[in-house]
């Protein structure tokens, strides 16, 4: 008697599981009625593709990050990326990447490490121009948020009250290397600051298991001029 080995179905959810965790790479960590929104899917079939994920190892829930006052009521959980979901996404060379950064390290120095952060990143200062001429309407975050996303950051802005801005990048393609070698990082910290001409903070980054690379951009204060015919030391002269 022979046996017929039938192929295993096709996972006809997959490609719905994708677009859902592409969705938090994109926009960092969300609530399932967020995605839901955001996919237009039903917040039962979202939960029902989360709950996959999670047991593939691919998302985990979080407690959210509030901003400002809490409201009444327990706020919904977010779901994050864990490292395994994000090796699924445009990471495959890590392990060369380390590799070759050690060899520099070890055979050129610390200088040539901090000098190849610097040239790596240097799309930031050739970009930022360009991108805020053709686009008056930008902010200066926003500029730089659109400059990181077209080089794979996936990055956004989130507006903080009195304080400034906030540059979120939900992705980073050096995330492996970078927690190995926070020149990457630095250097990063260092363009922004130089294209803007202030001070910037980063807060967080994925290379150290934060959920999304943020960095507080401040905002500037209007610069007061003083009218000559108020001047105490005018009318004194």
């Amino acid at each position: 008697m022979e046996f017929t080995r039938t192929a295993p179905a096709p996972d006809r959810d997959a490609p719905t599981r994708d677009r859902v965790a592409r969705a938090i790479l994109e926009n960092g960590p969300s609530s399932a009625a967020d995605l839901a929104r955001r996919l237009q899917l039903t917040p039962a079939a979202v939960r029902r593709h989360l709950d996959h994920l999670a047991v593939e190892g691919v998302v985990e829930s979080r407690e959210p990050k509030v901003y400002g006052a809490r409201g009444r009521g327990r706020p919904a959980k977010v779901f994050a990326l864990t490292q395994a979901g994000r090796d699924s996404f445009d990471q495959q060379y890590d392990d060369l990447a380390v590799q070759a950064m050690r060899f520099l390290a070890e055979t050129q120095g610390e200088d040539a490490v901090v000098e190849f952060a610097r040239r790596r990143v240097a799309f930031v200062g050739r970009d930022y121009a360009a991108v805020a001429a053709a686009d008056p309407s930008l902010t200066p975050a926003e500029a730089l948020a659109r400059v990181f996303t077209q080089n794979g950051y996936a990055a956004s802005v989130r507006g903080l009250p009195v304080v400034g801005e906030q540059l979120c990048q939900q992705h980073c393609p050096v995330s492996h290397v970078a927690a190995e070698f926070p020149q990457l990082c630095e250097a990063e910290t260092e363009a922004i600051a130089s294209v803007l001409g202030r001070h910037v903070q980063r807060l967080a980054t994925i290379a150290h298991g934060d959920g999304v690379c943020t960095t507080c951009i401040p905002q500037t204060l209007p610069t007061t001029q003083t009218d000559p015919q108020q001047d105490p030391q005018k009318e004194q002269s």
